[in-house]
């Protein structure tokens, strides 16, 4: 499951059958509620909680067919860490055991040397009682999972190892206070009723259920598509951490959400402002050259067979107007800010040219 933190504490666990048993996404009657219990260790300069920065040490694992898992990609390109975080990216799909690296020789990370992403946290705990999840920091040392919250993993690769940045790098968090603030608040409303209201959506156990997380996404959406109307990033002239946050639900959104989802009162691509923006970014360095439409629709259509039993993969939708022209430069500012573009993708890194229309470009 690729499930997510940063919301209020969940039931109990026993009152919320999708948080316990493997492969249960949507439950009769119910609304969808995010299981929120995570591996909150942090990996810090100083070590404190007895993981330190060290280059060479961690293995992000992250499938690019998740969109919490594809953020930590991205910002782990745009800083430039590739040479100090190594990158480990199961399959596209999973059972309801584990995410599996049936992409690499042998069926095994070549770094781990592990087939299910299950045995790292297993290595952590013994009696790990949750869902394996995407992303996942590894030591390489013990083969144990180091933290696998996904909402403090992005913000302490631009903190914690910020020494390691490459040159040029750009500011994903503002260090002005007040800025930082108004960030956080616009990045959990991203959380709340984007990227979490479109699986609200999507696993809803009931039509009411649906037609009120319906209406919350529609109603954040249409939000964010005035706000982005005169504003070229979320928070100004440059790319935040805000923008990798909205971009990995954007980028899915006519793919899946539309439809496996039933997020569709519109396509993503009948939004002027959130199509050009969406556009924008996946034409910058470090975001669209992470994203394997591939991979995104095999998972979501393959894996969640309590609504999709067929596993019927759709062919659409026509990926070409990624890399059509957005427009977006009339409203000035650059995504780097004072920094520079990273360089090209690591040839062992890049997205398979057949998923992405970023070939053609």
């Amino acid at each position: 499951m690729d499930t997510t933190s940063q919301s209020a504490a969940p039931e109990p666990q026993t009152s919320r059958p999708e948080h316990s048993q493997g492969g249960t996404y949507s439950v009769p009657g119910q609304e969808f509620v995010r299981d929120s219990r995570y591996i909150t260790t942090r990996i810090t300069r100083d070590g404190e909680e007895g993981y330190a920065v060290e280059p060479g040490r961690y293995r992000l694992v992250a499938a690019r067919a998740c969109p919490w898992a594809n953020r930590a990609i991205i910002v782990r390109r745009l800083l430039g860490l590739e040479d100090v975080i190594s990158l480990g990216t199961p399959g596209p799909t999973h059972d309801e055991r584990s995410w599996t690296f049936d992409l690499d020789p042998d069926g095994r990370d070549p770094v781990l040397g592990i087939e299910r992403l299950q045995d790292a946290y297993f290595a952590r705990d013994p009696e790990y009682p949750r869902g394996i999840t995407v992303p996942a920091m590894v030591d390489t040392r013990d083969g144990a999972v180091a933290t696998n919250d996904f909402a403090q993993i992005t913000l302490d690769l631009s903190t914690e190892w910020s020494e390691h940045h490459r040159p040029g790098a750009p500011r994903l968090l503002p260090e002005d206070p007040a800025e930082r603030a108004a960030m956080d608040a616009v990045m959990e409303e991203i959380y709340t009723e984007v990227n979490n209201g479109v699986y609200r959506c999507g696993f809803a156990g009931s039509q009411e259920a649906y037609e009120a997380a319906h209406d919350r996404l529609w109603t954040a959406l249409d939000r964010l598509e005035a706000r982005l109307t005169d504003r070229r990033y979320l928070m100004g002239d440059r790319i935040t951490e805000a923008d990798v946050r909205l971009f990995t639900t954007l980028v899915r959104f006519d793919a899946v959400y539309h439809g496996h989802f039933k997020c569709n009162r519109q396509k993503l691509t009948e939004m002027p402002a959130l199509w050009g923006y969406a556009r924008d970014l996946f034409q910058t360095p470090g975001f669209g050259d992470t994203v394997d439409f591939d991979q995104i629709k095999q998972h979501y259509y393959r894996v969640h067979t309590d609504i999709n039993p067929t596993g019927i993969v759709p062919a659409g939708p026509d990926l070409a107007g990624w890399v059509t022209d957005h427009g977006r430069a009339r409203l000035g500012g650059s995504p780097w800010g004072s920094g520079s573009a990273p360089g090209p993708v690591r040839e062992d890194e890049q997205v398979d040219p057949d998923h992405t229309p970023l070939r053609a470009a």
